[in-house]
């Protein structure tokens, strides 16, 4: 399968590896300079505790940016992705206490009508934009139909896992790095992966190839759906219980964190390891802003700020690596 797509994704030369690798770099050593900066103001951030502290919030942000990678990796955008993270945090809040096999059928029907979604969107040619974008509001009218205002609790081995601090290693550690390998391995080490590839940078080879690109972006969205109830259940097990507007800033700062790591508006590309560092960073703007004291009603003009700083670098490296 891969031989057949050759043509369409040819091996990238040394160069054009760097180029490809640079942006994740610079967001590295943002993330970097911003952890220094943390330990400067706070030095036990420098401790196990303190890093599971601080990282923890980033977890299910890396994770839905995984899910958001994955799309754009076919030339889509979600901006359903924020609201649909707050609606698993709903049902894991509410039916999945209640009648837990009824909530996982839930969850399952969610992956199931993100998959259906992606095909609407291939069957009918609507923009992504638009589509994800009025999916939005469905995921934000059940989350309130479900549970209008926050509360509720999660079940307590989702609560163990918010909770769960190995010794000498910080937790959140452990899924960023587990979600980054599988989405690794599925989106460059597997014909999954190609097929993806193949219809986010040149659908007609794609065609020629004798494979679907319908079934390539049903996949695609398939396993976005499935990236987006895992972040719902990780947000769930940090915050103990449910809110469908808890992740409403997700789907901009998704975007972000994929662009931050190397993605490409453009399709055709897949960094996991750079979204995961990407996602971090952005993370870590927050923490490192509440540290300095800066005022709340300015905080998120500075992230801008910060992150623009950080994009600006990424064209510096990319022009010098042409």
């Amino acid at each position: 399968m891969s031989e057949l797509l050759a043509p369409a994704l040819p091996a990238l030369p040394t160069r054009a590896r760097m180029r490809r690798t640079a942006p994740a770099v610079v967001s590295a050593v943002a993330m970097i300079i911003m952890i220094a900066v943390c330990a400067s103001l706070q030095p036990d951030v420098l401790t196990v505790a303190g890093l599971s502290l601080v990282l923890s919030a980033t977890v299910p942000l890396v994770i839905a940016a995984q899910a958001q990678m994955t799309l754009m990796s076919v030339g889509d955008i979600d901006l359903g992705i924020g609201n649909f993270v707050g609606l698993v945090t709903v049902v894991s809040a509410t039916t999945l206490v209640s009648s837990p096999a009824t909530g996982a059928l839930i969850l399952l029907a969610l992956v199931a009508a993100y998959a259906v979604l992606g095909a609407l969107i291939h069957l009918r040619r609507v923009p992504s934009l638009i589509a994800t974008l009025g999916a939005s509001f469905v995921w934000l009218g059940l989350g309130l139909f479900a549970l209008p205002t926050p509360g509720g609790t999660t079940p307590e081995w989702l609560a163990s896992f918010g909770t769960w601090q190995p010794a000498g290693f910080p937790a959140p550690l452990l899924p960023i790095l587990v979600v980054a390998a599988v989405v690794y391995l599925l989106t460059a080490r597997s014909t999954l992966g190609v097929r993806m590839r193949g219809l986010g940078s040149n659908p007609v080879a794609l065609e020629r190839a004798g494979l679907r690109p319908l079934a390539s972006r049903v996949m695609a969205y398939a396993a976005a759906g499935a990236l987006g109830v895992l972040s719902g259940l990780v947000l769930a097990s940090q915050t103990g219980g449910g809110d469908v507007s808890s992740a409403s800033s997700y789907s901009l700062m998704t975007v972000a964190a994929v662009i931050l790591g190397g993605g490409s508006f453009q399709g055709g590309s897949a960094v996991p390891w750079g979204v995961a560092v990407g996602g971090v960073t952005l993370g870590l703007v927050s923490v490192v802003l509440s540290l300095l004291d800066v005022p709340t009603n300015m905080q998120s003009a500075v992230q801008g700020v910060i992150v623009l700083a950080v994009l600006a670098g990424r064209v510096v490296v990319g022009k010098v690596l042409r």
